[in-house]
């Protein structure tokens, strides 16, 4: 895409306040959930502010979609902003593009391809993980037989989860739970599959520049 075009000048424009509203989206959905003694006020409140903020998600995909001149092949080539407004937990992942665009405000080099793959990856584990945590405690903390009762039982199945250890002392039970743990099993295997491959590709670039560097044998 050119960055000159209006699809691209929307898209600088907004990157920053739509990360702005990414955070506020998470922050609103973790009060909600955790801060049950809240009274109803609050939790209107609360509901309003992540009405808002996925409304300005709406519009940010509807303006690029008709910007982009390009009707069911912008969808195709936009699947993950797609299936994020469908799944607006997963909008905070776009903080993670917030780094990149203020390097470049700012004229500053890049890091090297293997350096962002595993920063990225790490920011998307936090955020991703955060987010899962939520969601699926909201569906199982009240479940019948359920082993997950605390916040903190969440965050511990979804380290377990996201790492792909799954020690299998807490499990989710609801439809809507096990239908979570699912998506969050793929995103921990393509996350770490994702940090090990750059990580291996920056080792045999060193060992192979340490090998042209080495002076001949005499």
């Amino acid at each position: 895409m050119d960055a000159d075009s209006p699809q691209g000048r929307w898209e600088r424009r907004t990157e920053v306040p739509l990360a702005i509203a990414s955070l506020v989206y998470i922050a609103a959905y973790a009060v909600r959930v955790l801060a049950h003694g809240l009274a109803g006020v609050w939790q209107d409140l609360c509901l309003a502010v992540l009405a808002c903020a996925w409304a300005l998600f709406v519009v940010d995909y509807a303006v690029r979609w008709r910007l982009s001149g390009r009707r069911l092949g912008f969808v195709r080539s936009h699947m993950l902003d797609t299936v994020v407004l469908v799944l607006p937990l997963l909008r905070p992942l776009r903080v993670v593009r917030l780094y990149e665009a203020v390097q470049r405000r700012h004229g500053r080099p890049r890091l090297a391809l293997h350096a962002r793959v595993i920063i990225y990856a790490g920011l998307s584990t936090v955020l991703l993980g955060f987010a899962g945590a939520l969601a699926v405690y909201q569906q199982e903390h009240a479940a019948p037989d359920a082993t997950m009762r605390t916040f903190g039982d969440a965050v511990w199945w979804t380290c377990a989860t996201l790492s792909t250890v799954g020690y299998g002392d807490i499990t989710p039970v609801t439809p809507v739970g096990r239908l979570i743990a699912a998506g969050m099993m793929a995103c921990g295997l393509a996350l770490l599959g994702a940090v090990t491959g750059s990580f291996s590709s920056w080792l045999l670039q060193v060992f192979a520049y340490e090998g042209e560097e080495r002076p001949p044998e005499s």
